[in-house]
């Protein structure tokens, strides 16, 4: 099966099964996240116009492409976007604990220094935060698969849960875009539609670039007639 079909018949089912096993003394949250999960589980994001989605779009540093084989999240940025209006005044960032610093190399690209993650807060608890801060909003990143396979990793090995929400990749906006499809680096597709971020390679300013991509991208499949990413997903299939 064509893997965007296939695609879209997962994403049409649920977003996600929760973190109900999170905080287990605590009544409240048990009570808050239980009634989260029901909200994600009937939604269909497919359906909804691109001017009532609410999204949470994020990026990662890490100290390599590979959980699996020992790298670790550094930091996490995010931004929130209703419909076509970024939130600048709801950002999320928190640097991340790991026991072995980044790399030289790690350090001159992010800024993230051995002393910064030794004092920042563990790993669990930074997820926590996060996941209060996305609540059932849609996930967004550029080049998506990165971000989901560190979250993957990531919740199971700090809250035992799987990573269960879906992240919808901006590069499947710009694949439908005539012109558009051969952009590919996150710094592409900032020089073309103008979108400014001199913190390249900072979680948060890298999401809140990410998300005016979003944004440019979605204005543009509008005025070619695409209303909701049923439209998008359909639009994929038929590509080779």
């Amino acid at each position: 099966m064509n893997p965007f079909v296939q695609f879209v018949k997962d994403i049409s089912g649920r977003i996600g099964n929760g973190f109900s096993s999170l905080n287990h003394q605590d009544p409240s949250n048990m009570a808050y996240l239980r009634n989260l999960e029901r909200e994600m589980k009937s939604r269909d994001v497919l359906d909804i116009p691109f001017e009532e989605l609410n999204i949470t779009v994020f990026d990662l540093e890490t100290t390599g492409f590979y959980p699996y084989k020992g790298d670790r999240i550094l930091s996490i940025g995010a931004v929130k976007v209703e419909g076509l209006k970024i939130l600048d005044q709801e950002e999320f960032y928190s640097v991340v604990h790991t026991d072995a610093g980044p790399s030289r190399e790690i350090t001159n690209l992010t800024g993230i220094t051995k002393e910064m993650v030794q004092d920042a807060p563990f790993l669990g608890d930074v997820l926590k935060d996060f996941f209060g801060y996305v609540k059932n909003d849609l996930l967004v990143a550029h080049h998506a698969n990165h971000e989901k396979q560190f979250m993957n990793h990531a919740t199971w090995f700090s809250l035992k849960k799987k990573f269960q929400q879906r992240i919808v990749d901006t590069t499947f906006l710009t694949k439908v875009l005539e012109g558009h499809d051969q952009l590919l680096s996150l710094d592409e597709c900032c020089n073309h539609f103008k979108i400014s971020n001199e913190k390249r390679h900072h979680a948060l300013y890298d999401a809140k670039a990410t998300a005016e991509l979003w944004v440019a991208c979605v204005r543009e499949i509008q005025q070619q007639g695409f209303t909701d990413l049923k439209d998008v997903y359909t639009k994929l299939a038929t590509l080779k």
